[in-house]
């Protein structure tokens, strides 16, 4: 198949992690770590959420002290724009030389976000799985104008102690398995992109993107057990993935129509779903008009214990339908399966209703 690049795109910088640690009991060793990337005496500012702030921040921050930095926490009650620029400024003021996000979404984008604004290095220490922004450049926050990633900094480290991830509710993790199967549309809209809109299209990241999907598919039962072993698999996943934004400049390699359907449904919904569980939902949707084996999907799903319709995400079926149709709104610039104009409601109807996503 040929592809077709622009010859505008400019300089291709691509920013990757210069440490990424996976293993059991990893986060008794983070000031070791950060020894091999930083200097004694370094300072260090840890974000996490009220909820989290006792699974492990003393673990870490006495390693840290340990090997001789200095750190200390903040604590974050949302993800806006607003807690970034807050944190930023924090940084700033305290001279820290990296940023650390110690939790779940929440605490990761913002960090992310408050190290880019604030010229800090950023480093992630996820607690739960539950989507591939442990690893992406790009973070979700509220504040801006519509509910879409944007452009934050790249993590200098990456470390997950699978024990802490396997401690975690079952349900954040299972979200994580439902974001990589996202994979398998979003790689494909992005093809669609470059064939009828000439976007650059980078087939080393769309690879890596799909192994990561078809890596998870292969271990299923694993996951689906919630073994230590199988959490590894997944987590090493969601890194590859993060890894394959990085490499292609944009979230293009993991982000499709699967992902602008699970965006405008945190505008729909009354009470919205966890983000990979939207996205594993939007995937049986965007698979059937892609062609592909919508069923396959969906089975595979269903048997690690993913949401599958509107019931299962705890949304109602007009959320479901109005969500599709603005869905192609959501990020005009980003063409998909779904075309650039919004869906007519009785085209959005019959398609939930055919992969039995609604009643």
């Amino acid at each position: 198949m040929a592809f077709t690049v622009k010859p505008d795109r400019g300089d291709h910088i691509i920013d990757l992690p210069r440490k990424v640690v996976v293993g059991f009991g990893v986060l008794e060793k983070v000031g070791g770590y950060m020894a091999t990337l930083y200097g004694r005496g370094s300072s260090f500012l840890i974000i996490t959420g009220p909820n989290v702030r006792g699974i492990a921040l003393n673990t870490i921050l006495d390693s840290l002290q340990d090997g001789g930095f200095n750190a200390w926490d903040s604590i974050v009650n949302d993800a806006s724009v607003y807690t970034a620029a807050r944190i930023a400024e924090e940084a700033a003021k305290d001279r820290v030389d990296a940023i650390i996000g110690l939790g779940g979404g929440k605490s990761i984008d913002v960090a992310k976000y408050a190290a880019k604004t604030g010229g800090k290095s950023f480093i992630s220490i996820p607690t739960v799985a539950s989507h591939d922004g442990i690893t992406s450049p790009y973070a979700s926050l509220k504040g801006f104008d519509k509910p879409v990633s944007r452009l934050a900094k790249p993590p200098d480290a990456i470390i997950v102690d699978v024990k802490v991830i396997a401690s975690a509710p079952r349900r954040y993790n299972i979200a994580g398995f439902g974001d990589l199967i996202g994979k398998l549309t979003a790689v494909r809209d992005w093809r669609l992109a470059n064939m009828l809109k000439g976007e650059y299209y980078g087939d080393y990241a769309a690879s890596l993107a799909l192994m990561s999907a078809t890596h998870v598919s292969t271990y299923y039962r694993e996951i689906a057990a919630g073994s230590p072993e199988g959490y590894r698999i997944l987590l090493e996943a969601l890194v590859s993935s993060g890894v394959a934004m990085c490499i292609a400049g944009s979230t293009r390699p993991a982000s499709g129509s699967e992902h602008l359907f699970a965006h405008a449904l945190t505008i729909t919904a009354k009470n919205p779903p966890l983000h990979g569980e939207a996205v594993a939902v939007g995937t049986i949707i965007m698979a059937s008009l892609h062609g592909i084996n919508w069923r396959k999907i969906r089975k595979l799903l269903k048997t690690v214990g993913a949401p599958t319709n509107a019931r299962e995400l705890g949304v109602t079926s007009d959320e479901v339908i109005k969500a599709l149709t603005i869905a192609p709104t959501i990020r005009p610039d980003r063409y998909t399966i779904l075309g650039d104009k919004p869906l007519e409601q009785d085209v959005a109807y019959n398609l939930a209703r055919k992969v039995e996503v609604i009643d």
